[in-house]
Order: structure tokens, then C-alpha cells, then sequence
């Protein structure tokens, strides 16, 4: 019962702070992207480039810090190169770090969300990413212990020339 009672009140709270956001949005200068600005899946007629990034475990994702321009959807070919399990989420650093939490209170917690990829050792896979807008968009390895270590990365993307 007592989960019903907080996603009541939190639907609530939603749809009752949706009028003013709207209106704040409006008088905004950036618009604020439902993504939350880390972009979305990609489309593989739309790759612009492929990045290869590496896991391994020593906590850290090789390279760790990719650039890319606004508008690029990235082919991550993704390995994990360690005897553990690994992963690569993309997120804000707000929602990396609720979802590890949620990882280590749940750890058998199983996910498959268009955001990452998870990996068992010796494994490789792909995550095709389109990068939407300008800025800092982060990501991490949210197995438990695997964040506090420092698995983490970011991407960087840089805006497009056009001028307002």
C-alpha cells in the first residue's frame, strides 16, 4: 500500500507542476529537451562516426572522454575486457547517481534500456547514440562498487556553427 501512496503523490505533484514548468519554458531561452539534454537512441541510417571504447577491470572505461557535435549519432562498439560484469550508461550525473543507488540496494536488478549496454566478460556489443544537444553528457559503469571506483566517462558536445 504504501507504494501506491507515493506514486500517487508523485503523479500529482507531475501534473500539478506541468502548467508552471510549461510557462516557464516559454520565457526560457534553451528549451528544456524531455531527454534531459543526453540525447536519444540512434538510427543506423544516421551514424556519423564509430567510437570504440573499452571497459576493463580496473574501473575504467578506455577512452573516458569523447568529443562529439551536436546533431552526431555514434556507433559505440563496446568491449569488456575483464573477468567481471560492465556496463555503460548514459545519463546526467543526477540520474547516474540514482540509478547506482537503485543498482546497489537492488544488485540482481536486471535492465535493457536504449541508454546502455551491458556486457559479460569478454564480451562486445553496440549502443548507437544521437547526441541532440550542446553540452556534457556522462556515463558510467552502475554495477555495484564500479561508480565509487570511478568508472565513469563523458562525452562532450560541442555546439553547431549556426548563429542565433
Amino acid at each position: 500500500m504504501h507504494h501506491r501512496h507515493f506514486f500517487a503523490a508523485l503523479s500529482i505533484a507531475i501534473v500539478g507542476g506541468s502548467a508552471s514548468a510549461q510557462s516557464m519554458q516559454s520565457t526560457h531561452h534553451h528549451d528544456a529537451h524531455a531527454d534531459g539534454g543526453i540525447g536519444q537512441p540512434g538510427i543506423e541510417a544516421n551514424v556519423t562516426r564509430t567510437v570504440k571504447v573499452d571497459m576493463r577491470d580496473n574501473m575504467r572505461f578506455t577512452p573516458d572522454a569523447i568529443r562529439v557535435k551536436a546533431g552526431d549519432t555514434i556507433r559505440f562498439i563496446v568491449t569488456n575486457s575483464g573477468k567481471i560484469r560492465h556496463e555503460m550508461v548514459f545519463g546526467s550525473d543526477a540520474q547516474l547517481k540514482a540509478h547506482y543507488a537503485a543498482m546497489l540496494k537492488n544488485p540482481e536488478m536486471e535492465h535493457a534500456d536504449d541508454n546502455q549496454i551491458t556486457l559479460a566478460p569478454g564480451k562486445s556489443g553496440e549502443l548507437l547514440w544521437q547526441f541532440s544537444q550542446a553540452g556534457t553528457v556522462n556515463f558510467a559503469c552502475l554495477q555495484p562498487g564500479h561508480y565509487d571506483a570511478g568508472m565513469k566517462g563523458s562525452v562532450t558536445v560541442a555546439g553547431t556553427a549556426h548563429k542565433h
